[in-house]
């Protein structure tokens, strides 16, 4: 058979006694117990160590206005700290019970501890007077009883059970009987008749004696006079009377009217109704009888939390010479009434609560009493709004745990104010709220986002190094540390640093030198930012920089014209194309889309094509004319703000066909691949002529067709201002550019030499003479007002 210890044995039923008590323990001790009285192991009872009574804040707290008692934080006992007084704090009430509350933190628990002050017999018996005279007619026959005031003592149970001795006599005797309360009245049996003449004066004692150890005694001294003729006392028809009244009675209310009759006759019947002087004094200002009437009226406030019971001795005398009485008790019950609001108070409450803290988080701990008894004293808690994340859980009697109910959010509710409401089940209801209110501390749960996912930055070219060009911005939700930016460019997949730079805190780009379209149309990178939270998070976007071009370079001629002199054999037609003046631009778009133009002094008889940069006759050459040079100057632009210009010199040498036929011949001689030009060529040439004024005539049509149609639709972002989509005539001399041009990307990228046909770009802005937009077009003085979209 197997023998547990005793030790452990008792340390098993005890723990058996905490999980059934839900967190409740029950000690007792006795009263008047010296300081130091050990009343029980309260760390080990609470099934907590020793060594985290400290750490986890131990604390105990009492509901009274004395600490009765203290816990020892080094061994966990719990122990008497100041005297007790039972009679004190409970007077009367059979249970005198002192309520403590235990708290500890990390993790948050509370305990609810009832201590039982235990009665001993430290009062004695005592009667309300040392000496009490009555007065007894020698008529009165034997075997008449008189009721005595007996002693009270504060105790309780059987400290405070009396008995009752009377000294020795041969005329008097105690005959204690039993009554429907279990309560022992004093009587005094007169054994024999009593005779004035033998002894007017009886000298008694009655010792009270109580039933505890050790048994403690009070006496009083019985003077009895013997008297005569008035041999009939009052009686009341019944010894005790029963009343019911609702606490908060109003005063000057009718309690019972009590009647008494006495057989004599005269002022021997005659009765004044008095309460005896065993009554307490403060009964004495909540009830008063009339001596006349018997009218027991309420004259002070009922309250069923202070007393639920009173007993009132009641006597009952005549008028007689020798005035007799009678005995009787009026027993009032106070019925509970629906007079006192529900109370609430927060015992613990943990702010601010972390937007992390799951479900099931306890955050506060709250209890709740009532002073009425019954339905009037069960109480009800609720939560409001009813849309928060959190709930009220019952823990036990009237604590409840305020927990959170769902995850929680701080950047969509930073702060929660809730209501908590308490009701009590009377008829009516009375109810009182307090206000919890709960901030939300953040977590870095939320990473930078910028507005849009790319961004598209217009950059004109030439800019001065350090040039600010864009700035960058991206928000976070949280705040603090956790909504601190940090903003860098990313060069793993491309290295940027010697073109652009963010600055870390403002965001804001900066060209780190000056950019050449012509070497650099397009950088692509990524910007990240990240937030100072632990741990950080980041968020990133794409930038695309577009390099704008600037008109920055002048038209250079592909040739010099005058390494070939031009020979034009006369007589010459109007309009007779005599060369063509090629000139390219480095630059793109209206930058490079070059106008040709003669300068006045050296017009004469030639034109040169606006856009074609064809050299013709303006007027008819005569052979008069011949053995002359002419010397042209032709002076080419660009469409740039400002405007650049290259100038050509063209050198034509009139001569007539006999000369041509010389100088063929010379030519031949000289080994030169020189045509001569005879008279059956002067038909094809004349052919020839007409063919490519009829062509140009068309080209010139289809080219005002074309401008008629063109709109300028779209616009873009650039930094700063805007840039308007340009479009292109399809007349007019293309530029070619042969120059190397690179495209920079964080993703992808591709540089090398390109050999593209340069038209006008949709991204570039067009300014006019003062520098305003025109529109995005620049529309040459003898040009229609609209273009076509290339």
């Amino acid at each position: 058979m197997l023998t547990w210890p005793k030790g452990l044995l008792q340390l098993l039923l005890l723990h058996t006694a905490w999980k059934m008590g839900s967190g409740q323990l029950h000690y007792s001790v006795l009263e008047e117990s010296q300081h130091g009285t050990f009343v029980g192991h309260i760390a080990q009872d609470l099934g907590l160590e020793v060594s985290e009574l400290v750490p986890r804040m131990f604390r105990m707290l009492s509901k009274g206005e004395k600490d009765y008692f203290e816990v020892n934080l080094q061994n966990g006992i719990l122990f008497v700290n100041s005297r007790i007084d039972r009679e004190e704090l409970c007077v009367k009430n059979v249970d005198c019970v002192l309520h403590l509350e235990v708290i500890v933190e990390k993790p948050l628990r509370f305990f609810h501890v009832e201590v039982e002050i235990k009665d001993m017999n430290d009062n004695p018996p005592i009667f309300s007077a040392r000496e009490k005279i009555l007065s007894i007619s020698e008529l009165i026959t034997s075997g008449t009883q008189f009721l005595l005031e007996g002693a009270s003592d504060a105790d309780i149970g059987m400290n405070a059970v009396l008995t009752y001795k009377l000294s020795p006599n041969n005329h008097f005797a105690l005959d204690s009987g039993n009554d429907e309360d279990e309560s022992k009245p004093v009587v005094l049996l007169l054994k024999a008749p009593l005779d004035r003449e033998e002894s007017p004066v009886h000298h008694l004692v009655l010792t009270a004696t109580d039933g505890g150890e050790p048994k403690l005694t009070g006496t009083v001294q019985l003077v009895i006079k013997v008297l005569d003729v008035n041999d009939n006392p009052p009686v009341f028809n019944q010894s005790v009377y029963r009343v019911k009244l609702l606490e908060n009675t109003a005063s000057g209310s009718l309690v019972i009217t009590l009647n008494a009759t006495d057989l004599d006759e005269g002022i021997n019947r005659e009765i004044s109704y008095f309460f005896t002087d065993s009554l307490a004094p403060h009964v004495t200002k909540l009830f008063s009888i009339n001596s006349d009437t018997g009218e027991i009226i309420v004259i002070g406030k009922l309250d069923y939390e202070e007393s639920k019971f009173y007993e009132l001795p009641i006597l009952a005398k005549d008028n007689g010479s020798s005035q007799l009485s009678g005995h009787c008790k009026v027993l009032i019950e106070v019925l509970d009434m629906n007079d006192n609001i529900p109370e609430l108070s927060v015992n613990s409450l943990s702010v601010p609560l972390p937007e992390n803290s799951p479900p099931g988080t306890v955050v506060a701990i709250i209890s709740a009493s009532d002073k009425d008894s019954g339905i009037n004293g069960q109480i009800n808690c609720f939560l409001w709004p009813t849309g928060v994340p959190f709930k009220l859980e019952s823990t036990f009697k009237n604590y409840y745990s305020l927990i959170v109910g769902a995850i929680l959010d701080r950047e969509q509710v930073a702060e929660y104010r809730m209501v908590v409401t308490v009701e009590d089940q009377g008829v009516p209801p009375l109810s009182s709220s307090l206000t919890i209110l709960m901030p939300i501390s953040d977590i870095n749960d939320n990473a930078p986002a910028f507005t849009q996912p790319s961004y598209t930055v217009f950059v004109k070219e030439n800019n001065p190094p350090g040039a600010h060009i864009f700035t960058m911005s991206a928000g976070d939700p949280d705040i603090a540390e956790n909504a601190l930016i940090t903003y860098w460019i990313d060069e793993k997949l491309w290295p940027l640093s010697g073109y652009i730079s963010v600055h870390s805190e403002s965001g804001k780009l900066y060209a780190l030198q000056s950019l050449d379209y012509e070497e650099l149309k397009l950088l692509e990178f990524q910007v990240r930012a990240k937030d100072a939270g632990m741990p950080s998070l980041c968020g990133n976007a794409t930038v695309q920089v577009f390099v704008m071009d600037e008109n920055d370079n002048a038209p250079a001629v592909s040739r010099s014209p005058e390494e070939n002199l031009i020979l034009l054999v006369v007589p010459v037609m109007p309009g007779h194309i005599v060369g063509k003046i090629h000139a390219l631009d480095a630059d793109s778009g209206y930058n490079a889309w070059l106008r040709y133009e003669l300068v006045e002094e050296s017009s004469g008889p030639w034109s040169v094509g606006q856009y074609s940069g064809e050299m013709s006759t303006k007027n008819s050459l005569e052979e008069s004319e011949g053995s002359k040079i002419h010397r042209v100057l032709v002076l080419v632009k660009d469409h740039g703000k400002p405007q650049l210009s290259a100038t050509a010199t063209l050198s034509v040498s009139l001569v007539t066909s006999s000369e041509t036929i010389k100088t063929d011949i010379n030519l031949q001689r000289s080994g030169e691949s020189f045509v001569p030009l005879v008279d059956s060529i002067n038909v094809y040439l004349i052919i020839a002529i007409c063919s490519v004024s009829s062509l140009f005539l068309l080209t010139t049509l289809i080219y005002v067709a074309l401008r008629c149609h063109c709109k300028a639709k779209e616009s873009m972002v650039y930094g700063p201002g805007m840039a308007t989509l340009v479009c292109a005539s399809k007349v007019g001399s293309w530029s070619y550019s042969n120059r190397h041009s690179h495209i920079l990307a964080g993703v992808s990228a591709e540089a090398g030499a390109k050999s593209d046909l340069m038209i006008f770009s949709p991204n570039i802005p067009v300014f006019a003479d003062n520098g305003e937009l025109i529109n995005g077009i620049d529309v040459p003085p003898d040009s229609a007002k609209k273009c076509h979209t290339l």
